[in-house]
């Protein structure tokens, strides 16, 4: 709904962007940040095993409710390693290994004027050649991994490789742990824009 009103308003009023990260998100999709609760959960990915969430291999299916609900925060991770370089500019180059797309959508939702990336020093990049980061979506199998490589030693130095998602990060539901190293894993199926923005952030500082 108030997705709905942010497109009325810039209807009537013209672009307006939202102030996010320096105010809180105008709203957090139900489903897409922390989850929190008790009992039986159901779960095919193991994301909750003794009253305990994993946000890197919740898929988001909802077999845990009514026991588990969404607590309407974001689901955050602090990254391995920060880039201080990267403060001025950050260049992305997403990497498909095959998803379903889902990650894909949220990740371009990025370049929207509701949430409008430049603002903040961060652009998409054609080329992993003029990329600073490389953000993996999908299943990792072996025969991407060449792929991979290739696309990531023709990043100049210093750069970084980001997960996007539970399949990059856990597998999901039908892969397996990836055998990669990624300096922040952003979980979600998919992750929302702003959890996405978040680690973006987090990873520059």
């Amino acid at each position: 709904m108030k997705s709905k009103n942010w497109f009325l308003k810039g209807v009537n009023r013209g672009i307006e962007t939202e102030r996010f990260p320096l105010s809180p998100p105008d709203e957090v999709a139900a489903w897409s940040g922390g989850i929190a609760g008790k009992g039986n959960a159901n779960c095919p990915t193991d994301a909750i095993t003794n009253n305990k969430w994993d946000a890197e291999k919740c898929i988001y299916c909802r077999r845990c409710f009514p026991n588990y609900k969404p607590t309407g925060n974001l689901a955050r991770t602090e990254p391995k390693k920060s880039h201080g370089q990267f403060k001025k500019s950050f260049f992305i180059y997403p990497f498909d290994f095959g998803t379903c797309g889902a990650c894909n959508v949220e990740l371009r939702a990025l370049s929207y004027p509701q949430y409008d990336l430049n603002r903040l020093g961060i652009f998409f990049t054609n080329t992993p050649r003029h990329a600073d980061a490389i953000v993996i979506m999908g299943v990792f199998t072996p025969k991407m991994r060449d792929a991979f490589l290739l696309a990531y030693d023709a990043m100049p130095e210093p750069k970084t490789v980001i997960a996007l998602g539970v399949c990059a990060i856990t597998g999901g539901v039908i892969g397996k742990n990836p055998d990669h190293v990624s300096v922040i894993d952003i979980p979600g199926c998919p992750p929302n824009p702003y959890a996405i923005l978040d680690a973006l952030i987090r990873v520059r500082k």
